[in-house]
């Protein structure tokens, strides 16, 4: 048996950090991209030395990137709106509203969540509309980028 995972496994949802936000109830991003972690350094070298001492700094987490398929029939079980409903009551808040991000790897059959990632208030900052091209049939896709504060292991209230 493998324990290898594959990328289809990994997904993602969103719950808002303010209750008056959109909320994305049952919904899961098909791509994840992003959340790279990374610290400055400096290096001193001192008179006369081949090799630097190295000073830290405190660790960065980059942007993430969440994309799905866009499909405006999307409804939840609690009469949840379509996808560009979503989108168009985001436009005003971006680089104003708060989510708290989920990164679930999936078992094999996409049924049961395994390792989480938890990214709590995170703040919306990007957001890329559905492209089109007449002569294409691929699916349209949008994106949601959120600039990260930190990392955390999960949480039961996270994935509410």
């Amino acid at each position: 048996m493998s324990n290898k995972v594959s990328q289809r496994q990994v997904l993602a949802d969103i719950v808002p950090v303010n209750d008056t936000h959109p909320k994305w109830t049952e919904f899961k991003f098909a791509q994840v991209a992003g959340g790279e972690i990374t610290a400055a350094v400096e290096k001193i070298y001192e008179g006369g030395s081949k090799h630097p001492t190295v000073l830290c700094a405190p660790y960065e987490i980059g942007d993430i990137t969440l994309t799905a398929h866009m499909d405006d029939d999307y409804e939840t079980s609690d009469g949840g709106t379509g996808l560009a409903q979503k989108l168009g009551s985001l436009r005003p808040l971006v680089g104003q509203t708060y989510y708290n991000i989920n990164i679930k790897t999936y078992n094999c059959d996409i049924l049961e969540p395994g390792v989480d990632r938890v990214y709590n208030d995170a703040l919306l900052v990007g957001i890329t509309e559905p492209e089109g091209d007449a002569s294409s049939g691929a699916p349209a896709t949008f994106s949601l980028t959120f600039a990260i504060q930190d990392v955390s292991p999960p949480s039961t209230t996270a994935t509410a």
